[in-house]
């Protein structure tokens, strides 16, 4: 697994990816439209690093990708009708997924998302679920493309987009996630 657990040692390293990531991500302000300062920002970061569920992916020693991954669901995930109802601690939550623009199609977020799935198995997780921008089509294709299933959509604030659409969706590769081996 590629895929390690960040430390608080970590923390300014990941602060400079994600602002590098927003800055010179392709159509960052199009798809995902973060903003440096509101989305991701240094305390949500700093919140999943403590708690033990921020994630780095690294190419010779180097940040290419993060992502937190919550083995709990938060309350917006209550008004989703999914395909299993599971108790919130029962539920991983990929959150916040960057890869770096100089790695970009190289099939590096799918692969932290595979291992995300291995996390949660790890974990006793009984279904993993994820939410996107309804603006950023690009990662919908991705999450489909690796069995998650749109679920439906909230029309939610954000401190970095205002009032806007989000798409939920929810991992299915017909049998469960704790059978998923790769």
């Amino acid at each position: 697994m590629r895929l390690k657990k960040a430390t608080i040692e970590d923390y300014e390293y990941i602060i400079a990816f994600y602002d590098d990531a927003t800055d010179r991500t392709p159509d960052m302000e199009r798809f995902a439209r973060w903003k440096k300062g509101l989305h991701p920002t240094i305390d949500g970061i700093r919140v999943y690093i403590e708690e033990g569920s921020m994630y780095l992916y690294r190419e010779k020693n180097v940040i290419v990708g993060a992502m937190a991954v919550t083995m709990y669901q938060g309350e917006d995930y209550h008004a989703i009708e999914w395909s299993q109802q599971v108790a919130d601690d029962k539920v991983a939550v990929i959150h916040i997924l960057a890869v770096s623009p100089d790695c970009q199609g190289k099939g590096i977020g799918s692969e932290m998302v595979r291992e995300a799935i291995n996390l949660a198995k790890e974990n006793g997780i009984q279904t993993i679920r994820l939410d996107a921008l309804a603006s950023n089509t690009p990662a919908h294709r991705i999450y489909e493309r690796l069995g998650f299933e749109y679920r439906g959509k909230q029309h939610l604030y954000a401190e970095n987009t205002g009032w806007t659409d989000f798409y939920f969706f929810e991992y299915n590769d017909r049998t469960s996630v704790a059978k998923h081996v790769l």
